[in-house]
């Protein structure tokens, strides 16, 4: 069949959907990604895939701009005439399913985060629950990344039980990904924090947290890793990151095109994010047998086994973040390797790849299966 797959950022498919589109290839579709431009274009199509440039803004909702969305996501559908749709990230879920919906194509959303406006409180968190209920009905399947997220669905009456499925966020690639031997030195550790810098990641917490340990432990390195100046009403300038590193808190690492080598120097990754779909750099981190320190919230807690793979700690507190910290400064090296361990070892039964793959060829079987190759 021809599967059309819509994203905010075209990197996204090339780092978190690539292992789905190899597969939705390796079955006989044709795939076509319709996403913004961005230089990872050229290697989706060296993977076999059609692209097509959506314009759209990715900042938060906005009055004027979404109804440009929504018709060009329609224009596009009627032009493109896929014979199914699968969406990711929350604009693409919220104005292709109305999109798609209006033109009579299918469409598998995938809940990979609910996004400020949805956890904004007042006016805007309103909108945003009336856009997903009036988006999400009837929708045959919507597939959540934490269990969280779709009991929250179901209990707002945003999806019904016949249509939410959950997965364990994207699939990690478990060969690539390979665990690795712990890092052998005695020193302080180096805690590693990856991701976009929001202040909803939790960047200012883990600042906070970095100012207090160092204060009574002047050897710990506390790295920070990620693009500045997201288009997000929460981005972090590099100004602010400048000062930081004047500071002597903070070594920014900036961005790199492959992460593992990072993550494989690290004695333990960080995430104090304020809610999440999936956290991928902790599957990642945990994958290749890191320890992790994360918020106890939704999709982080999906993650990490507290004190088995990791420590939670209290949400928007720089104070608990640091009491992890230190809590894990305290441990022997062999005790740090065994949550390594442990990690690893909840990836591989828990979110490999396979299972997200799966997922998709059931939910295709199940929608078209006329046009499904049952032995695919």
């Amino acid at each position: 069949m021809k599967v059309l797959v819509t994203v905010n950022a075209a990197w996204n498919i090339w780092n978190f959907r690539r292992p789905l589109v190899d597969a939705l290839l390796a079955d006989g579709h044709t795939v076509i990604v319709l996403a913004p431009w961005d230089d990872t274009v050229p290697k989706i199509e060296a993977l076999g895939c059609e692209f097509h440039h959506l314009e759209m803004s990715v900042k938060g909702l906005n009055p004027l701009e979404e109804p440009k969305t929504l018709v060009r996501l329609r224009r596009h559908f009627r032009r493109l005439e896929p014979d199914v749709v699968l969406s990711f990230t929350i604009k693409n879920n919220i104005f292709g399913a109305i999109a798609a919906k209006s033109v009579g194509i299918p469409f598998i959303a995938n809940v990979t985060g609910l996004g400020t406006a949805f956890l904004s409180g007042g006016l805007l968190e309103r909108v945003a629950v009336a856009l997903y209920k009036t988006a999400f009905r009837n929708l045959p399947v919507v597939f959540f990344q934490n269990n969280d997220d779709r009991e929250l669905f179901l209990d707002r009456g945003l999806v019904a039980d016949s249509q939410a499925r959950s997965l364990p966020g994207s699939g990690i690639d478990l060969e690539r990904f390979a665990a690795s031997d712990y890092p052998s030195q005695s020193e302080a550790p180096q805690f590693l924090m990856i991701a976009r810098l929001l202040r909803d990641k939790g960047v200012l917490e883990y600042v906070g947290a970095a100012r207090r340990v160092k204060a009574r432990n002047p050897g710990v390195r506390f790295q920070l890793l990620g693009a500045t100046g997201s288009e997000n009403r929460t981005a972090i300038d590099r100004e602010t990151v400048r000062g930081w590193e004047q500071e002597g808190i903070i070594e920014y690492l900036g961005t790199v095109e492959d992460v593992r080598p990072l993550i494989k120097a690290a004695q333990c990754i960080v995430l104090p994010s304020y809610r999440e779909g999936a956290p991928r750099t902790l599957i990642e981190a945990a994958a290749m047998a890191r320890p992790l320190i994360a918020t106890d919230v939704a999709g982080c807690r999906a993650v990490v086994d507290n004190k088995h793979t990791g420590f939670l700690c209290d949400v928007r507190s720089e104070e608990s973040l640091a009491a992890a910290c230190e809590t894990f400064i305290a441990l022997s090296l062999k005790e740090r390797a065994a949550l390594g361990r442990a990690g690893r070892l909840k990836m591989e039964h828990e979110y490999g790849q396979s299972i997200v793959i799966d997922a998709y060829r059931t939910a295709l079987r199940d929608l078209l299966p006329s046009k499904v190759n049952p032995a695919a």
